[in-house]
């Protein structure tokens, strides 16, 4: 990064400088001429804020160089993999319980919907926490908060440890909820890291790789539980010690990320590494207010209705989730096994899924394109998986349920990236806070509704009860107009209340500031 005008001694131009970041523009006064009176007597004085020009370069200017410039951090990569490994490990224990449920009904003597609720609890601390983790994300900031996940994390962990007993479900239960409550801090920070750590070429991909880490603990959960844990019933010690192995490496491995979490977890780097970024880390904190900033979001229809849009998906995945051993076991008994693979097959599909729309967002910035495309794919490959189920050909669910999972879990970064588009400048925890409150009550609905459904009538019944909902999510998407307002402050237009001038040269400053005095006007 090359230093400032001050620091190499580069000349500032005369004239006053401009303070604080801005450049005062005089209102309705023509380029390079000296600005006029208002009809009232008082002279108006617009301050436009200066954006950089590029990554690490100053942005040039009528007065010299000028500050804030952007520039990428190489810690960004470590930020973002720290903070994939412990969402990982939360999204593992999770779905550690889910699908071997019949494996701890047996060992705690409870019923199948205790065991779905080990599940649920995830979903149901959600709600009500949400609004102060949000808060906390964007008063106290960034590395408070990944603190909190991921010691809250490592803590539900070991409290797991010591309910190996059959009479202490109630134990295992506090250390899911301990666990349910780290989740709050962690499921919206992944559009916060993308937008405070990354560029804009490479910001979706970053949200969707953030994203990812979550996906691949569900995707290790299917798999690793069914494997530590085989049903062996007629064997209570050598299950209570398959068990607690499970328990103590995911303990383990938490602690490990937790330390590294303190160590290496930073708020935000020394330079904004976007326009957009820029803007905002520079106006003053006074001006920022939560309730404010909730009130607008409802205010914005697009938003509602992606609310509405991203809760039905991700709700319809977590019920599916939750049930898939049920669902599996009900067409191809003692199937446990393969039961976790197909909801590996599930999320690693939906994990290619994510990192191909990610780069095709960040390539095309076609949001709404994109968004409504894999929702439609998703309904029909929901519909395809429900009517296979029962033909005796396990294969064959392998097969649809990677084709589900790759659209289905691969609109999850899809909805978060779309979100922030639609609602900058407002802050990316709060919105991708709402909208992972919105998937945890519609899953919690769904899961016991398909549970219902399923014990009852049958996995049919409630896999059609799914896709009725998808298709309404449908035709709520395709309502949702695309306002790119973070895209458009990246590529130098001045979108709504926020006046974004890029400077690109001295040569194009009068052009710049005919602009700047329209939308002066404009203004009064």
């Amino acid at each position: 990064m090359a230093p400032s005008g001050e620091e190499d001694g580069t000349a500032a131009a005369p004239g006053p400088p401009p303070a604080n970041g801005y450049l005062p523009v005089p209102g309705g006064a023509p380029a390079g001429k000296p600005s006029a009176e208002l009809q009232d007597g008082t002279q108006e004085e617009t301050r436009v804020r200066l954006l950089p020009a590029g990554a690490g370069e100053e942005t040039p200017g009528p007065q010299g160089p000028q500050v804030p410039r952007t520039a990428l951090s190489a810690r960004r990569f470590a930020v973002l993999l720290i903070f994939s490994s412990y969402s990982l490990v939360n999204s593992f224990q999770w779905i550690q319980y889910s699908i071997i449920s019949n494996v701890f009904e047996g060992f705690y003597g409870v019923s199948s919907l205790h065991v779905d609720w080990l599940s649920m609890v995830y979903m149901l601390a959600y709600v009500p926490l949400i609004f102060p983790a949000t808060w906390l994300l964007d008063t106290r900031g960034l590395r408070l908060t990944a603190l909190l996940g991921s010691g809250l994390n490592c803590l539900g962990a070991w409290a797991k440890c010591g309910s190996v007993r059959r009479h202490l479900f109630w134990a295992t239960m506090l250390g899911q909820a301990l666990c349910s409550v780290a989740q709050v801090f962690i499921l919206g920070l992944p559009s916060r890291i993308a937008s405070v750590w990354f560029g804009p070429k490479e910001v979706s991909t970053a949200c969707a790789t953030a994203v990812l880490g979550n996906q691949l603990g569900t995707a290790v959960g299917f798999l690793l539980p069914p494997v530590l844990v085989p049903n062996t019933q007629n064997n209570t010690d050598l299950l209570a010690h398959n068990i607690s192995t499970m328990f103590y490496g995911t303990s383990a491995v938490a602690t490990l990320l937790f330390v590294l979490t303190i160590i290496a977890f930073k708020e935000k780097p020394q330079y904004p590494p976007s326009q957009a970024r820029a803007a905002l880390q520079d106006s003053p904190p006074e001006e920022y207010s939560y309730k404010k900033s909730i009130w607008n979001l409802f205010k914005n229809i697009p938003f509602v209705l992606l609310l509405i849009t991203y809760g039905i998906m991700t709700g319809v995945f977590y019920s599916v989730s939750t049930l898939l051993n049920q669902i599996i076991l009900t067409y191809y008994e003692g199937e446990e096994v393969n039961a976790g693979r197909i909801g590996l097959t599930l999320v690693v599909a939906g994990m290619v899924g994510s990192i191909l729309c990610g780069l095709w967002l960040d390539y095309t910035k076609t949001y709404k394109q994109t968004t409504l495309i894999v929702y439609i794919l998703s309904f029909f490959g929901m519909v395809i998986f429900t009517f296979t189920l029962d033909l005796g050909y396990i294969f064959i669910v392998f097969i649809t349920g990677g084709v589900l999972g790759f659209f289905m879990t691969g609109y999850l970064p899809l909805g978060f990236e779309f979100a922030v588009e639609i609602t900058y400048p407002e802050s990316e925890g709060t919105s991708s806070g709402l909208l992972n409150a919105a998937a945890q009550i519609f899953g919690i609905l769904f899961t016991l509704a398909q549970g219902k459904l399923t014990s009852e009538y049958g996995p049919k019944a409630g896999n059609i009860f799914l896709c009725v909902w998808m298709f309404v999510g449908i035709i709520l998407t395709a309502l949702i107009k695309s306002d790119l307002r973070r895209h458009n402050i990246n590529i130098g237009l001045a979108n709504g209340n926020i006046k974004a001038v890029p400077v690109d040269s001295p040569t194009d400053q009068e052009t710049k500031t005919d602009m700047v005095s329209k939308q002066s006007n404009s203004a009064i």
